[in-house]
């Protein structure tokens, strides 16, 4: 079964979130979906829920515009036409990216984790 990610856990794992107070930036997503037609979350009650596809859809466009520094509309252009050359041509392919952010993603969770496991049973000391 597929599993299926609301938007809150897409920015957390696109890395949409504000550093000061750690609320996921939700509004840039649903504008990269009025602007990106291909991107089509499924709505379960008057929720948005994205499939792999559309993660892995995301994850690019995230990339080209974040990462590469490309336009809007240079992305709608790379996507009208194929986008599988990006990665048999690019020494910095957009899957090598994916994998090293993958990868940063877990890394800070499992460090925020042994965080809390080292600071339980500690006694607040002022």
């Amino acid at each position: 079964m597929k599993k299926l990610l609301n938007i809150n856990q897409l920015c957390e794992i696109l890395d949409l979130v504000d550093k000061k107070t750690h609320k996921p930036k939700t509004y840039i997503l649903r504008y990269w979906e009025k602007n990106f037609h291909e991107i089509s979350p499924k709505r379960i009650r008057n929720r948005r829920y994205y499939s792999p596809k559309n993660i892995e859809l995301i994850k690019m466009i995230k990339f080209l515009l974040k990462d590469k520094g490309m336009s809007i509309s240079g992305v709608k252009g790379l996507l009208k036409k194929s986008v599988k050359d990006l990665d048999d041509h690019k020494i910095n392919s957009l899957k090598e990216n994916d994998f090293k952010n993958s990868l940063k993603y877990k890394s800070k969770k499992l460090l925020l984790k042994i965080k809390k496991i080292k600071n339980y049973g500690k006694k607040n000391s002022s």
